[in-house]
């Protein structure tokens, strides 16, 4: 099983940044896609982005342009760079991984969750 770690959460002012790390330790074969959602009070969860372990990226289109995933595959972590951050980035963020178990199973686990809140 993953344990996913996250940190760098805060508030911050519209047109700030944040940095939210997410570090998984545990036992797996190896992780695969690694990334992050949000969720905003009174809202589902959605995806804000992804990466491969090969290092491919994706983003939610309201996103794209102000924030950049990336990871370091030695460390099992994900990075998400937050730029120009507006009122309506807060929620709550989430890690996720999908990994392979020790029985060759593909599993995706997520972290705690961090709030972010940006003021106007």
């Amino acid at each position: 099983q993953v344990q996913l770690v996250e940190s760098g959460g805060g508030l911050v002012q519209a047109g700030g940044s944040l940095r939210l790390s997410c570090a998984a330790s545990g036992r797996f074969v190896s992780i695969n896609t690694m990334g992050w959602y949000r969720q905003a009070p009174g809202k589902q969860r959605e995806l804000v982005a992804g990466i491969t372990s090969g290092g491919r990226q994706n983003y939610a289109d309201s996103v794209k342009g102000r924030f950049t995933i990336s990871r370091d595959n030695a460390k099992n972590t994900v990075y998400l760079q937050m730029n120009s951050l507006k009122p309506e980035d807060t929620a709550v963020y989430y890690c996720n991984a999908d990994y392979l178990d020790r029985s060759v199973s593909l599993v995706r686990g997520w972290g705690q969750g961090t709030q972010v809140t940006v003021s106007s």
